[in-house]
């Protein structure tokens, strides 16, 4: 019966692990862009891409409805939602409040120690990737800033609700990557915050933090409305 019990929880298991790789690689080519906005896809070609079979394809994509990133069509597959620019704006005027709120959520906590080292790794390495040109790796190491922010400050429902609107303006973030001018004033920020979190400064880390979110607001509407993008 223990045999038994161990095999079934390990079929489980390995159904759970194709279930996660289905969702995280159908996230990914929506979120870098590879499936735009308005994209058809079928299960069956969804899961010849990614190796797995449409039962975990299928339980993914209702993770991914939830998100509002895709809209499933029964018998004919699944269509990317596409993002509005004015779905953009309200996407980062949320952002921007919640995550100036964990900014200075975090300042309060005593000792920070692990958070900031988080924080700082973020910053160094979006700092080396401008040393050498790379966006791609600049924009990864954004990502893990704003995701360092919210889960550090420990906030379990305001990291969740971040994490799923995050996962939509990465897709303007990555539609504009190669438009904007260097980001080095975007990494000037991120160390503004990083200095009032280290000193305890909540005030300051909500309201600097709230002013580069609003300059990535103003900015990535300006390029998507520049270059004609109605959505994404």
């Amino acid at each position: 019966m223990a045999e038994l019990s161990a095999e079934t929880a390990d079929a489980g298991n390995k159904a759970v692990s194709q279930v996660d790789r289905a969702y995280e690689a159908l996230k990914k080519r929506i979120c870098d862009g590879t499936w735009a906005g308005g994209d058809a896809r079928l299960e069956r070609e969804a899961a010849d891409e990614i190796g797995v079979s449409r039962t975990p394809i299928r339980e993914a994509l209702i993770r991914l409805e939830e998100e509002r990133l895709v809209k499933i069509r029964p018998r004919h597959g699944f269509v990317v939602l596409p993002i509005s620019i004015a779905d953009m704006a309200e996407i980062y005027d949320i952002l921007t409040a919640l995550e100036s709120q964990a900014a200075a959520r975090l300042a309060e906590k005593a000792g920070p120690g692990a958070a900031l080292l988080r924080l700082e790794r973020a910053v160094d390495a979006m700092d080396a990737a401008l040393a050498d040109d790379d966006l791609g790796r600049w924009a990864e190491a954004d990502v893990e800033f704003h995701r360092a922010l919210v889960e550090e400050a420990g906030n379990s429902r305001l990291a969740a609700i971040v994490a799923t609107l995050s996962d939509q303006a990465h897709r303007a973030r990555i539609a504009t990557l190669h438009l904007r001018p260097k980001p080095t004033r975007s990494n000037h920020d991120h160390r503004a915050v990083l200095k009032a979190i280290r000193a305890g400064d909540a005030e300051a880390a909500y309201s600097r933090h709230k002013n580069h979110r609003k300059k990535a607001r103003d900015l990535i509407v300006s390029l998507l409305t520049e270059h004609g993008y109605n959505a994404i």
